[in-house]
């Protein structure tokens, strides 16, 4: 998909969301050809003229200022992410073929030394390092445990989108399966505007829609999310069920990654768990380097 087609795509898929009344105007009834709001009920909420939003609809992004964007964002009621994601779509667009992009997913697999000493020092938390596309770039030794299931074994680059479509492991490994796939797609979805020239990116979209059919509906939804704070549930195959929060911080020293910090509420089972499960890692990476330093 061009850049034109998906602004088209994602106001088409944001205005058949939306009623009349929703938006403040009269339904005079009648048959209504689509779902949701017309292009001249967007245009007048918006404050512009129907054929100007037409065009942009149609993917003609040219000359399109933020004060239009900030237009359009109020009448289909977009929240932070959906009016960011726009904007993306439309600076994308109209930087051609030559956009000057800041480094993304495509460009970042891995975090410097030193930010690798400071994810290890984080030693009673799980810390997961992932970059736009959702690869997995690093962890801590209770991140790792955390996320066993995914990480071993796996192919590099272990990738959380591929993990949760394809592997049934992960119907097992998250209790809200269904609902923690459509946060992978938005996520994935937002990263796909702000980087639309990513290779490495389409590849995975490309690879997911043939394989998974829900994968496949759910992209053409064009939800979108920013990943910066919420609850994770887990069920892990050692300690039993994790209630967890995590905060995501982008890495100002390694351009395009994230790192996320997970922990659980003081005197929850979750914490008990998790610290169960910090204890476990620990017996385990003795034993293991015990046995090396004894086979050496």
């Amino acid at each position: 998909m061009d850049d034109h087609d998906a602004i088209s795509e994602f106001l088409t898929t944001r205005r058949a969301k939306l009623t009349p009344e929703q938006v403040g105007l009269p339904d005079f009834g009648g048959r209504r050809r689509v779902p949701g709001l017309r292009r001249e009920e967007v245009a007048l909420v918006a404050g512009m003229s129907a054929e100007y939003y037409k065009r942009l609809e149609r993917g003609n992004a040219t000359g399109v200022s933020d004060a239009v964007i900030d237009g359009v964002s109020r009448a289909l009621k977009l929240d932070d992410a959906e009016h960011s994601h726009l904007y993306d779509l439309i600076r994308a667009a109209n930087a051609g073929a030559h956009p000057q992009r800041r480094p993304r997913s495509g460009r970042t697999s891995k975090v410097t030394p030193e930010m690798q000493q400071t994810i290890d020092a984080m030693s009673t938390v799980p810390v997961y390092v992932q970059n736009g596309r959702l690869d997995a770039v690093a962890t801590n030794r209770l991140g790792y445990a955390l996320y066993s299931v995914m990480l071993d074994d796996a192919r590099p680059p272990v990738n959380a989108a591929r993990f949760i479509f394809l592997n049934p492991e992960a119907q097992t490994f998250y209790p809200d399966w269904e609902s923690q796939t459509r946060q992978i797609v938005a996520v994935l979805r937002a990263e796909a505007g702000r980087s639309p020239h990513d290779r490495h990116l389409s590849d995975l979209v490309g690879e997911l829609s043939t394989r998974s059919d829900l994968f496949r509906t759910l992209w053409g939804a064009h939800d979108v999310r920013e990943h910066r704070t919420g609850t994770k549930r887990i069920h892990h195959p050692v300690v039993g069920d994790l209630d967890l929060t995590f905060q995501a911080m982008d890495l100002a020293s390694d351009r395009g990654l994230q790192m996320l910090v997970f922990s659980a509420p003081p005197g929850s089972t979750s914490l008990e768990r998790l610290q169960l499960l910090a204890n476990w890692t620990e017996s385990e990476h003795l034993a293991n380097t015990g046995t090396a330093a004894t086979e050496t």
